[in-house]
């Protein structure tokens, strides 16, 4: 890493500067970042990004952590915990593992106790990052007439195409999975499942129904494209989708649920918008033959 030009994390509309260990690196899963502040430190200033409460013996903040990123905090035979401790003069209660719970940080001086919890933020959005996917948002796309064209394209695909080195029925999404992708979220836990839950309905109060006109949205599936420039290595067969009436109603509420639920911290923008296709062929599936691996949230 070029140290005059560190990775840059936004978090809750601030900046922050990633920085390695340098001296010594606590081992886990993987190697452990350490992070500092950058640019409007919140140590530095009032901070209202989250609640520190004053009590008796100083301040104390909580915040909700999934219990499988307790460990990041932890670290390696409790260093990182111990370290964190040490450098912002706070005591950080973390509940067993195993328990979903929240973290507290205690301590005599506010500016230690707003240092303390930013560190974690920081340190729990990067390994947040590196957790592999639990669930979708999506479009559902599984009517009985799209199933039906679907199961005919299947069964023409493999009459024209079963000597091709590599094609099989193992490749074709489960029909009654078939489903319009609008992004990926990491949620560790009933209470984040549920947040996007409320979320997803607050969505529909606040612009879906209103978008629809309270009607559902007539689309055509027509056309197919592969996901590679390189036709060669094509991992991914998807169907174009659109609205029957020419309008673009559809994609007008897919990019407003990606900037709610990117605003929400729930989702990470991978694009500027969504989009709009539906898989009919992945070699991923040869290892799922159900062609579905992670939970969705449907939008109706």
């Amino acid at each position: 890493m070029d140290v005059l030009r560190p990775t840059l994390i936004r978090i809750g509309g601030r900046v922050y500067r990633k920085n390695l260990i340098q001296d010594q690196a606590y081992q886990h899963e993987e190697e452990e970042d350490d992070f500092c502040a950058g640019p409007g430190d919140c140590a530095d200033e009032p901070c209202d990004a989250f609640v520190v409460e004053k009590t008796e013996k100083g301040f104390q903040c909580r915040v909700e952590v999934p219990s499988l990123l307790y460990k990041y905090v932890i670290g390696k035979k409790g260093e990182t915990k111990k370290r964190l401790e040490a450098e912002t003069r706070t005591s950080i209660s973390i509940p067993k593992p195993g328990v979903e719970g929240e973290i507290v940080i205690t301590g005599q001086h506010r500016s230690g106790v707003i240092s303390a919890r930013t560190r974690i933020d920081v340190l729990l959005d990067s390994f947040r990052k590196k957790q592999p996917f639990t669930h979708f948002l999506s479009f559902a796309l599984n009517q009985p007439a799209i199933q039906e064209k679907f199961l005919q394209f299947k069964e023409e695909v493999l009459e024209k195409c079963s000597k091709d080195h590599g094609v099989s029925g193992s490749l074709f999404q489960n029909p009654a999975k078939l489903h319009l992708t609008l992004g990926t979220l990491v949620l560790l836990n009933e209470q984040e499942i549920q947040k996007a839950c409320d979320l997803l309905q607050q969505c529909k109060e606040d612009f879906v129904d209103q978008i629809a006109g309270g009607k559902p949205l007539t689309v055509e599936v027509v056309g197919v494209e592969y996901m590679n420039d390189d036709p060669a290595m094509t991992d991914v067969l998807y169907a174009k989708v659109h609205m029957k009436d020419g309008s673009d109603r559809l994609q007008v509420i897919a990019d407003q649920l990606m900037e709610r639920f990117v605003a929400s911290g729930l989702m990470l923008r991978e694009w500027d918008r969504v989009k709009l296709h539906a898989t009919v062929m992945n070699t991923v599936f040869r290892k799922d033959p159900s062609g579905a691996y992670h939970s969705s949230l449907l939008v109706n």
